[in-house]
Formats: C-alpha cells, structure tokens, sequence
C-alpha cells in the first residue's frame, strides 16, 4: 500500500522560485523546509535587525505548516536553526524556548551561515512526528 504524500505551500516567493514546498507530510512524518521571517505578501524580510523576532516568526510559520497538514505543535520532535552571526545565539535560543517551552525537541545550532537575502539572520526547519 503506497503512502499519500501530502504538501503544503505558502506564498512564499522562493517556493515558486526554487521549487519546493513549505512542509512536505508521508504518513506520520511532517517536514518543514528552512523557513525564514519573510512575510508572504509582499515577500519581504521582516525584522532585519532582530534574530529574536525573526526566529519567533519563522516558529509562528512552522507551527502554521503543521498544522496545515494535520499535525500539532506538540508534534514537533526536532528543530534545526542557522544563523548567520553567533552574538545572535542568546536572542535565538530565547525564542526556541519560549515557542517550544516544555516540549523541549531536540535542536541544533548551525552558525557562519548566509542566507539569500543579506537581512535574514536566521532559517528553521523542523521535522514531527504525527502520532
């Protein structure tokens, strides 16, 4: 029996132009692309300046993928985060923690990375499992 695979996309200007999709769901297992802090209608970096806001928006995204495709935010068992800039670390692990709180999934760290755009100062992707 061949398992349906489900995809979710948002308006996201680099889905179309990269050719993915936000959050891919094959049977329990739901995965979230790199999501930024870019805001779907106008395709613009929010908070250039803040890893913090960006790092909440890009949680705020993923949680709105999930649940897209039938999941929960208690779902989410592993998170992984690039940043650009290590003095970005206190701001980013502030936002995992007050996203993901008591759930605690299991993370990593990536930092000396860029981006597409200069502005983006932090990229998500999770991985749940749907039980």
């Amino acid at each position: 029996m061949a398992t349906i695979t489900q995809r979710h996309k948002t308006g996201n200007p680099y889905e179309d132009k990269f050719g993915y999709s936000r959050a891919i769901r094959k049977g329990p297992f739901i995965f979230v692309s790199g999501t930024t802090s870019i805001d779907s209608s106008t395709g613009n970096v929010l908070y250039p300046k803040s890893a913090y806001d960006q790092t909440l928006k890009a949680f705020s995204e993923i949680v709105l993928a999930i649940e897209a495709l039938g999941g929960r935010k208690d779902d989410v068992v592993r998170v992984r985060l690039f940043v650009t800039d290590h003095k970005d670390s206190e701001g980013v692990s502030k936002a995992l923690k007050e996203a993901f709180g008591h759930l605690s999934p299991a993370a990593t760290l990536v930092f000396g990375v860029s981006f597409v755009s200069s502005d983006m100062r932090v990229e998500v992707e999770a991985d749940a499992l749907v039980i």
